[in-house]
């Protein structure tokens, strides 16, 4: 049976991945999501430089989707994190602000975000910020290069250590 938008009239959860031991699956993480503190050693590179290395990370853990990890602002060296207009908003979180992140002659626009004021439960993301990695030229988790959640929305870490499906991709909008 499909409604007259030619979805289908319920949506179904996809099979999670079982995770092995030492992996943890997207599918046990919680909703609402949570903020996690975090000290695996976080590189990040860009414009074939190192533009924040540190072991002072948090990760917002949402059903569905693989960690989001937040730096501290002042991982990153003066002028790589440029404030931008425009602001977006998530239903959790609050307001999210814009920063294009410039470095080595590369300038990716928009390519991380702040919430510098969170709602209840998000207060350790007031002095952080989150990149998109697959628009960086690398991100990683304790040596482990990271790959990207599929789609331009989400910003999510994906390493050996997470399971899926990830939502993203095309055909998960409504998980």
């Amino acid at each position: 049976m499909t409604t007259a938008h030619g979805f289908p009239g319920f949506f179904r959860r996809p099979q999670p991945i079982k995770p092995k031991a030492g992996q943890e699956s997207v599918w046990d993480y919680p909703r609402p999501p949570r903020v996690e503190p975090r000290s695996e050693r976080v590189i990040v590179r860009l414009g074939g430089q190192v533009i924040a290395d540190t072991t002072d990370t948090v990760r917002v853990l949402e059903t569905s989707h693989p960690p989001v990890y937040y730096l501290p602002l002042d991982a990153f060296p003066a002028g790589v994190l440029v404030p931008v207009e425009g602001t977006s908003f998530c239903e959790f979180k609050g307001e999210a602000h814009y920063f294009d992140v410039v470095d080595g002659g590369t300038v990716v626009p928009r390519g991380a975000w702040t919430y510098p004021k969170p709602t209840r439960g998000f207060e350790a993301l007031t002095t952080r910020v989150a990149l998109y990695p697959g628009h960086m030229d690398s991100c990683e988790v304790d040596g482990e290069r990271v790959t990207s959640q599929d789609g331009d929305f989400y910003g999510g870490w994906i390493t050996s250590q997470i399971v899926g499906p990830f939502k993203g991709g095309p055909g998960t909008a409504g998980w």
